[in-house]
């Protein structure tokens, strides 16, 4: 079996149970908290515009956020109930804004005013367009770049090529792997509408080696179109995926389209099918939850849940628990504190000790080249660190320090 990849890149050491602990269970939705915050502000581009007042009355799945600019995506209520209040909340990033305060009533009373496509592969683009626009659709695997835009080519630019991005390629996730284990046909459907809207003529689907069973799956609805990647870091990036996958290359400064490919998460593919076939905006978001924990999990939460619930979720942390980090150990984000909402691009909630891993921790580079040889992009980041600690960014910008 060919194996695809690019060059650099490294495999890092998982701790506690790693992506083993939490890949075994199926997808489970928690109790919906008492309060929801749902933010203004889950997408690249300035906040949302509240729709609703203190003292409304709403439904689940209700629009109550609007984007203010061209770059946005609305939200939506995440339970049914009343709204006490708009509210500053802190956010996984540590800004502050505004979140939208349900006080849930536990019925979870449908809203039934979304479009619903019966063939959306013979629908107009347009329409579509708007009604993945009105979702609320968003890149799941952390972007949260609205999906519209995405879908929407910029004049004169073409691609070809559709790029399902399956490796989650950092430690412990292990979401997107479930997804496709369990959700494998609304993947490839929403994958057939994306493409449809690209015009693309091709669809590659990228997973790691380590996800067999998720490879066996997605294989049952794209044979032939499965590419079996090898195992490390960062494979699942936009420019490491095409290289692996297509042996193109992204040119410095631009983006996934210049070379004719545009690339979606899985569990966003599995959101646009749902949104369009069933009229579902994104309310909910499958989040892992391992390390220091009592149950390693991947759970079902609707966004705007507080992280304290989620922990609950999964039985509560252990006491050798002493770092909290929301996203994988890569990209994500430590907390301090768990006071902070479930946005739609949370995809893990992940616990450490706090001498996980001391073994790399040096004063100064001491110019082993470990990162040079590692380097998917070819930097040097040797010669970047030397200059940067003397202030030659002059210097730094000449060694592309923007890749």
């Amino acid at each position: 079996m060919r194996h695809f990849s690019f060059t650099g890149g490294i495999h890092p050491r998982e701790g506690r149970g790693g992506k083993a602990a939490a890949g075994e269970v199926p997808i489970r939705a928690i109790d919906p908290p008492h309060t929801v915050a749902v933010s203004l502000l889950q997408h690249v581009g300035p906040p949302c515009k509240s729709l609703v007042r203190p003292g409304d009355t709403v439904r689940l799945g209700q629009k109550i956020g609007e984007p203010t600019g061209r770059v946005g995506a609305p939200v939506h209520a995440s339970v049914s109930g009343k709204v006490k209040g708009i509210k500053p909340r802190i956010l996984p990033s540590g800004a502050s804004v505004d979140c939208v305060i349900i006080d849930n009533d536990g019925k979870n009373t449908p809203w039934e005013g979304a479009a619903i496509f019966e063939d959306p592969l013979s629908a107009e683009k347009p329409a579509l367009l708007r009604a993945i626009r009105e979702a609320g659709l968003v890149g799941l695997g952390g972007a949260a770049f609205p999906l519209e835009i995405k879908l929407t080519l910029p004049e004169g630019k073409t691609a070809d090529t559709l790029i399902l991005n399956g490796a989650e390629c950092e430690p412990y996730l292990c979401g997107d792997d479930r997804m496709m284990l369990e959700h494998a046909q609304d993947i490839w459907d929403g994958a057939q509408i994306a493409a449809y809207l690209l015009g693309a003529k091709e669809i590659l689907l990228g997973i790691e080696d380590n996800k067999p069973r998720a490879i066996q799956s997605m294989r049952a609805c794209a044979a032939g179109k499965v590419c079996v990647l090898k195992t490390k870091y960062p494979q699942g990036g936009e420019k490491q995926l095409i290289r692996a996958l297509t042996g193109r290359q992204v040119p410095q400064g631009g983006l996934p389209v210049d070379a004719g490919c545009v690339v979606m998460n899985v569990s966003t593919a599995a959101a646009l099918s749902a949104a369009l076939r069933r009229g579902k905006p994104v309310t909910h978001r499958v989040i892992t939850v391992a390390g220091w924990v009592q149950n390693p999990c991947n759970l079902l939460v609707p966004v705007g849940t507080d992280i304290d619930s989620v922990i609950a979720g999964a039985g509560g942390a252990l006491p050798e628990a002493g770092r909290v980090i929301l996203g994988g150990p890569m990209m994500g984000s430590a907390q301090f504190s768990l006071d902070v909402p479930v946005l739609k691009a949370t995809n893990a909630v992940l616990f450490f000790s706090e001498n996980e891993d001391r073994r790399v921790r040096t004063p100064v580079c001491i110019r082993c080249g470990r990162c040079i040889s590692v380097c998917p992009m070819r930097l040097l980041p040797t010669y970047m660190y030397m200059n940067a600690m003397r202030g030659r960014w002059g210097e730094c910008e000449a060694l592309n320090v923007m890749d």
